[in-house]
């Protein structure tokens, strides 16, 4: 990576980072100041926990999770470490997000409010069942050794652009239910008048808007796409490491196996010939 590149490619990291971290302050900020704390009693301090939750795990670790690739001091660690990581992050970041779920239901269910009514209810489940399901199947396919690398190149473009998706539909789902919050708590004075609650979350979903634009664009860019492997590591079905192949030797070598038995023949029937021809040649000129 030039230099350039590379100072341009910290700059947005650190701006990334900066905004993802401001996100959950922020959101932290606001359930503890302006939405009386937190709590597990099915009260609306337990419903606290639903923002909280998913700004930290489903917004700021996923994003993390989305861009672990793109670091540049990663790219000498071996791919399936790098897996392991990504792999972890998103798995933390799920069981944060149902966590704030289930306080959610929990709240409701506590106070009798009905459940799965509004737009933001019916998104937001819908993107953590995907979200699981794309889990898994990364897990299955890409993490554990055992699915043919045909299925690999076939879904990874799949992969790729579902995880932006998902992360995209999540921030979208997030703006959704601040302002569903706001617009159910504030009354006195109305979300309208402009209170300092509403500005303060409406600055807390500017935050996450941006977070989510510079992970889209340090995600987006070839540039910074981690460097292929030139001596990819071949696996037993067992997961253990077996050897380092040269790519040009597997090539070699797979070439050579894909000849059927007639091409060998008729090369061999080649070279005889050559050799006869040969030795006529030398006996006609002594």
């Amino acid at each position: 990576m030039a230099m350039e590149c590379y100072i341009g490619f910290l700059v947005l990291l650190v701006a990334a980072l900066l905004f993802g971290f401001l996100s959950v302050v922020f959101t932290l900020i606001w359930v503890l100041h302006y939405r009386e704390g937190l709590g597990w009693d099915g009260t609306a301090l337990e419903f606290n926990w639903h923002p909280v939750f998913l700004v930290t795990g489903f917004i700021f670790i996923q994003g993390i999770a989305i861009i672990v690739y793109r670091l540049p001091w990663t790219w000498k660690c071996s791919k399936f470490l790098m897996k392991l990581i990504h792999a972890s992050l998103n798995a933390i970041a799920a069981i944060l997000a149902i966590t704030a779920v289930v306080a959610a239901f929990d709240f409701h269910n506590t106070m009798k409010i009905p459940n799965m009514y509004s737009l933001h209810s019916w998104v937001g489940l819908a993107v953590i069942i995907l979200y699981v399901l794309q889990l898994l199947l990364g897990f299955f396919v890409f993490l554990l050794p055992f699915a043919p690398l045909s299925l690999r190149a076939f879904l990874m473009p799949i992969h790729v652009y579902s995880g932006l998706i998902l992360f995209g539909t999540v921030i979208a789902t997030a703006l959704m239910g601040f302002t569903e919050k706001l617009l159910f708590s504030l009354n006195n004075p109305p979300y309208s008048s402009f209170p300092p609650e509403g500005v303060f979350t409406n600055t807390l979903g500017l935050l996450i808007l941006v977070f989510g634009a510079l992970i889209f664009w340090i995600v987006t860019r070839p540039q910074w796409k981690r460097p292929p492997e030139s001596t990819p590591i071949l696996f037993q079905p067992n997961g253990d490491a077996a050897e380092k192949v040269d790519v040009s030797t597997a090539i070699s070598v797979s070439h050579n196996m894909d000849k059927s038995d007639s091409e060998l023949n008729s090369e061999a029937a080649a070279r005889k010939r050559n050799f006869a021809l040969d030795d006529a040649g030398q006996r006609s000129t002594m």
